[in-house]
């Protein structure tokens, strides 16, 4: 079968490999699309901690064509969108259900072989059921919406709260999605492209603004000098995040969202902190969000098909992840077996 590979740092071609065999508790499953997300930009470049060579691609949906002994409640022909996150359930981290810091924490794609091929093997508990009425481009969007779930789970939002978010990429057009339907107040969305705001704009932000020289008087008059009561990077740069302290009010939550590289570094006022009644918080990943992700999108909750920039074939991946992200381009599916 054909795969994408990652051979070093800012290296990859297609490859053939022999086709995957499901052991016990596992399923193949024919690849129908899988997304390609920040974190593979960081895999390719050779900053994360996956290994090489390893076919990457982790956000997917597809079909299952092959069951290993013991997997009940499936059969060949079932659509499902698949959980990534590989973790034991039984170290002291996933017995306080917090899998996603596992003291064995993998996941498909990120640090085993994953979808970016025409076939993959996957555990059997991390498929969920796609529905009749939603087509299998959808489903692609479950995993990194199921990140979101988890940090609005962690954001803990209160009814009337006024959010920040700087970044209009596909995670910030579904956490706009997300913190719309929790009774925010008002919701302030930032970027450099404007095409990417109209975009939220139609996803429910009440309003956006342009990155520039005037984006403070912008932010402040929009708060009448108060600040924000949830502020959340989606960029992952170090002096967007750097700068975003100043927009946050008292008492307010400063969320890291976007995954910077390792080695950034960001400078920020103790005393603020103290002083401001700050809470700054992380969110990795996906802690068994999995399903409410699914709910969502099988009731229509969660628009996916305005996030979705274009469908590209195997052979065009090494492209898309050896440049920069267009000043327009939003997400991107990937159709392994593609005619």
């Amino acid at each position: 079968m054909r795969v994408f590979t990652i051979t070093a740092p800012n290296q990859g071609e297609v490859r053939e490999i022999p086709m995957p065999v499901p052991g016990p508790g596992e399923a193949v499953l024919k690849v129908a699309y899988c997304g390609i997300c920040g974190t593979d930009y960081h895999i390719y470049q050779g900053d994360f901690l996956s290994p090489y060579p390893l076919v990457n691609g982790h956000e997917f949906s597809g079909v299952i064509s092959a069951l290993g002994d013991g997997v009940d409640g499936w059969q060949e022909g079932d659509r499902v969108a698949v959980d990534p996150t590989l973790y034991c359930g039984h170290c002291y981290h996933c017995l306080r259900r917090q899998a996603n810091h596992c003291d064995h924490w993998g996941a498909i794609g990120d640090t085993t072989t994953g979808a970016l091929a025409e076939y993959v093997r996957v555990p059997a508990r991390n498929m969920f059921r796609v529905e009749d009425h939603e087509t299998l481009e959808e489903a692609a969007f479950t995993e990194p919406l199921a990140c979101v779930v988890w940090g609005v789970e962690r954001l803990r939002v209160v009814p009337g709260n006024r959010v920040l978010i700087f970044g209009a990429g596909p995670i910030g057009g579904l956490l706009t999605q997300m913190l719309n339907l929790s009774c925010t107040a008002d919701l302030t969305v930032v970027d450099v492209q404007d095409e990417k705001l109209r975009v939220v704009r139609e996803l429910g932000a009440t309003a956006t603004f342009i990155n520039g020289p005037d984006l403070k008087t912008q932010l402040m008059d929009r708060t009448r000098g108060r600040g924000y009561d949830i502020v959340l990077d989606c960029t992952g740069v170090a002096p967007v995040i750097e700068g975003m302290f100043e927009y946050a009010g008292p008492n307010a939550k400063i969320m890291f969202f976007g995954v910077a590289s390792p080695k950034a570094r960001i400078s920020i006022a103790p005393f603020d902190v103290y002083h401001q009644d700050w809470e700054i918080l992380g969110s990795m990943a996906i802690n068994y969000t999995f399903q409410q992700a699914r709910d969502l999108l099988a009731a229509g909750r969660i628009k996916v098909k305005p996030l979705l920039t274009r469908i590209a074939g195997l052979e065009e991946v090494a492209g898309i992840l050896g440049r920069p992200k267009t000043a327009t381009e939003l997400k991107t599916l990937v159709r392994p077996n593609a005619d």
